[in-house]
């Protein structure tokens, strides 16, 4: 018995040894973000640093090629970082990728910073929306804003100040090489292994002071994805896609008016005019320029109906392209809709549309065939006279009639109105 025990003992004390060797065998998580930075970003690097905290891992490695974004998400992501119980190694990689404008920012908020050779970073010089010039009052205040945020990150982290605000102020972009030697970054690593090997028992300093010793190498390095609902949203953040969303939707919604009941093409209409407005919500977004491409819409009908010769066309062909120009208002190319998708979103559609509205309205205008409506203007023969009541042969069918004047048997009549069952004739 006291053998059992014992053995008993021995095994839960393993397996309490066994439990805590797993719990006590962290990793480091990693993410890429291949975007700009905009507020999904921001959720998808908030709830990244949240998984790493849960699951007491080691760091987290955040790779990062962007050429900037928005500076709200800049500053949420930069306050996940500082806050961040797990140190964060932002790597800017692979070689030929770069950290521009806020991917600087982000860059230098991180607990180790390092680039692969031929990487670039820098020129975070704030830019204003839609590349709108401003006066010099505006400008003043919003670059010292942004200096002063850059100041107050890079100096916590030990990193050279002047230089690294000189990017704010001047716009300067360095190489990998230029930004270790500018002590700017701390690494210049060729792929993640290298990196983990420089790092491996180096002590950093935290953001609140405190110190932490990294030992990554030879650790396993967990991927941590986007959730579907994150990929979705991150791609119809694109102001592309966005626009596309919106001038099908309108498209679609403009094609159930006309066919009432059809269901499919106002289904999709909703669909899409719903996550276009969800994606321009969380961007820069000119509403201005939604007033422009309705309004192409407007003379895309108008051109069915007044028949311009393809003036109102052109007309609303440029408007949509403008709107679709100035729709988004982002700091950087990449968060503005190209000329390009203007063009070959425009164009079609105002071509599809002006056809879609002609064809309406000559259905609309179009005499009635068919019914009883169709008999009113149709000829007929008096079979016998009407003085004025009578019968007449219309459509191979006899009905009674009445005519406005006297009509002799064999004569042609014309209708002009149907009451129930008596037709209202005049002799031809």
């Amino acid at each position: 018995m006291k053998t059992m025990k014992t053995f008993l003992r021995a095994t839960l004390g393993l397996a309490v040894l066994l439990g805590l060797g797993t719990l006590s065998s962290a990793e480091v998580l990693k993410i890429v973000v291949n975007d700009t930075i905009h507020p999904i970003t921001a959720e998808y690097i908030a709830r990244a640093i949240r998984n790493a905290t849960e699951q007491k891992d080691d760091a987290l490695l955040i790779e990062i090629n962007t050429p900037g974004g928005l500076l709200d998400s800049t500053r949420e992501i930069i306050e996940s970082i500082v806050a961040s119980p797990v140190p964060v190694i932002i790597y800017v990689t692979p070689s030929g990728s770069r950290a521009a404008s806020a991917g600087f920012f982000i860059l230098e908020a991180a607990d180790v910073a390092a680039m692969a050779p031929g990487a670039n970073t820098g020129a975070a010089h704030p830019v204003a929306l839609g590349g709108a010039k401003m006066d010099d009052i505006m400008k003043q205040k919003v670059e010292n804003d942004a200096a002063a945020m850059m100041r107050s990150v890079v100096s916590q982290r030990g990193r050279n100040v002047a230089v690294a605000e000189s990017t704010v102020r001047e716009s300067k972009s360095f190489t990998s090489q230029e930004a270790l030697d500018q002590h700017l970054i701390d690494y210049v690593a060729t792929d993640e292994p290298d990196l983990f090997r420089q790092l491996d028992g180096k002590t950093l300093k935290r953001f609140n002071g405190n110190t932490v010793t990294l030992h990554l190498l030879n650790q396993p390095v967990r991927n941590y994805e986007m959730t579907l609902k994150q990929r979705l949203l991150a791609y119809i953040m694109d102001p592309n896609v966005a626009f596309v969303l919106l001038a099908i939707g309108a498209l679609a919604l403009y094609a159930e008016f006309n066919h009432p009941g059809a269901v499919v093409p106002g289904t999709v209409g909703i669909v899409f005019i719903l996550l276009a407005a969800f994606a321009l919500n969380l961007l820069p977004t000119r509403f201005a320029a939604v007033a422009l491409i309705l309004g192409a819409f407007v003379l895309f009908a108008l051109e069915a109906k007044f028949a311009s010769h393809g003036v109102l066309t052109i007309g609303g062909i440029t408007l949509m392209t403008i709107g679709a120009l100035l729709l988004v208002d982002g700091p950087v190319p990449e968060m503005q809709v190209h000329w390009w998708t203007a063009l070959a979103v425009s164009l079609p559609l105002g071509v599809i549309t002006a056809f879609l509205m002609s064809i309406a309205l000559r259905a609309r205008r179009n005499k009635v065939v068919t019914g009883i409506q169709g008999m009113i203007g149709s000829w007929g023969v008096a079979q016998s006279a009407l003085t004025p009541s009578g019968k007449v042969f219309v459509h191979g069918e006899t009905w009674d009639a009445v005519a406005s004047a006297p009509v002799d048997a064999g004569a042609p009549v014309i209708i002009h109105e149907v009451n129930g069952l008596t037709l209202r004739v005049s002799p031809k």
